[in-house]
């Protein structure tokens, strides 16, 4: 793409030098800046599915829109309450709150709507700017630096009016303005579009893991042998030579637990629910002296051992202990499972299966924190191979697993250069870097 003929510099540090036609326009010269002043009253039982007002929060954004299906609604005296921010066909409305920067266009207005609060409404109040134009300088790195250089050591996430008027932007002619404006919408949603496609493959991928996982550990991987019905709802048919056993018979359940004389100066690495998923394993774990560590923190895990989550099962919270988290403690919400006549790696898959998952969700008891006891989960009947399958199965699930994880490096790095090249595109166009007037939208 090629540049502007002449630059001259912008005054602002993170613009630089802007085309020398363009101007440096101020929020508090331009802009209409209003938020909402408290709710003089309003119960929450005023905000209703049905009525005569949106009330629209920055939750409601998407994509650069409003979602006017998500927004609550109020009685229209409450809309009447503050004409100031009575919304507008093309307002811009800007999160002050919380995710600091969301930004929506009003576009395709219902019916009347108001603001909650944590959003600016912004409207120009000269013709130095079309909202569409200004829309993209605040998705732009400028804007973000500006927050991030006024922040002052804040850790409240706020952005004050009295800094937001401060605001500098870049100023093209109105007509330059529409023409990036399109040039960007344009632009970043086909990369929007490629990102999401990429997005798709992802998901199909990981559901491509669950397959691989759920055929392997039931069904082998001879398409061709005779097979035989389990007896089993969830299993189904399973090959005629496998066994069928109940999980205590194959593994020792909490064999090695922390004892109470444990000196109190011991550092441990702690294990928690929170911190475990059947498809990332443990993702973090927590340094205690032991008489600081949670009361729950008194399972020991060894090298080879299974961890399955019997509290808030609906977490999935499964794990395979490797060398790295051998003598780790977990909490007393896993059941520990040692193998004894099954190998390793294969109980690791076994336990991931989604039936046997499904089944200890389903034998869970309770509300907030749904368990299941040890003594229902070693009840339960799996499907037990022998020895050279489960070896064979472990490697072909490793393999494939392997092959998939590549392929999503590959996927996530493409995706990572996407998102980089949007943003760098956006903030190229928005400072005059590169001149579109003449791109061709196709």
């Amino acid at each position: 793409m090629r540049k502007y003929n002449a630059y001259k510099d912008s005054g602002v540090e993170w613009i630089g030098e802007i085309p020398a036609t363009w101007k440096i326009k101020r929020i508090k010269h331009t802009t209409y800046v209003k938020g909402r002043i408290g709710w003089k009253g309003l119960r929450s039982d005023e905000f209703l599915e049905e009525s005569d007002s949106y009330v629209v929060t920055g939750t409601d954004f998407k994509n650069g829109k409003i979602k006017w299906e998500t927004c609550y609604q109020v009685p229209k005296d409450r809309y009447d309450d503050d004409p100031f921010i009575q919304l507008r066909e093309d307002d811009l409305l800007i999160t002050k709150d919380g995710t600091i920067g969301k930004i929506a266009v009003v576009k395709n207005l219902p019916k009347i709507a108001t603001l909650n609060s944590g959003v600016f409404l912004t409207r120009p109040k000269s013709d130095d700017y079309i909202s569409e134009y200004l829309y993209w300088v605040l998705e732009s790195d400028v804007f973000k630096t500006f927050y991030d250089f006024n922040k002052s050591g804040s850790t409240i996430q706020h952005l004050y009016q009295n800094v937001f008027n401060e605001f500098k932007f870049t100023c093209p002619t109105l007509q330059e303005q529409l023409t990036i404006a399109k040039f960007l919408d344009f632009k970043t949603s086909q990369l929007d579009k490629l990102i999401s496609k990429k997005r798709a493959l992802i998901k199909l991928l990981k559901e491509e893991r669950t397959v691989i996982i759920n055929q392997a550990v039931t069904k082998g991987l001879n398409p061709n042998v005779p097979m035989k019905n389990s007896g089993i709802e969830w299993l189904g048919q399973v090959p005629k030579h496998w066994e069928i056993k109940p999980l205590k018979y194959i593994v020792e359940f909490n064999s090695k637990t922390l004892s109470e004389n444990t000196p109190l100066d011991e550092e441990i690495n702690y294990i928690e629910i929170g911190n475990v998923s059947s498809t990332k394993g443990i993702s973090e774990y927590t340094k205690y002296i032991f008489k600081d560590a949670p009361s729950r923190a008194r399972r020991i895990v060894s090298n080879g051992d299974v961890i399955v989550s019997t509290v808030r099962t609906y977490l999935k919270a499964i794990a395979s202990i490797d060398n790295k988290f051998d003598g780790f403690i977990a909490s007393t919400g896993f059941a520990v499972l040692t193998p004894t006549s099954i190998i390793s790696t294969y109980l690791a898959f076994l336990v991931r299966n989604e039936g046997f998952i499904g089944k200890i969700i389903a034998l869970s008891k309770g509300v907030s924190y749904p368990s299941i006891t040890t003594y229902d989960l070693g009840n339960l009947k799996v499907p037990l191979p022998p020895e050279n399958e489960q070896l064979e199965i472990s490697k072909y699930i490793s393999k494939s697993f392997n092959d998939i994880d590549r392929t999503l490096n590959i996927i996530n790095k493409e995706i990572s250069f996407l998102i980089e090249y949007k943003t760098t595109l956006i903030n190229e166009v928005v400072t005059g870097k590169i001149d579109v007037r003449e791109e061709a939208l196709n």
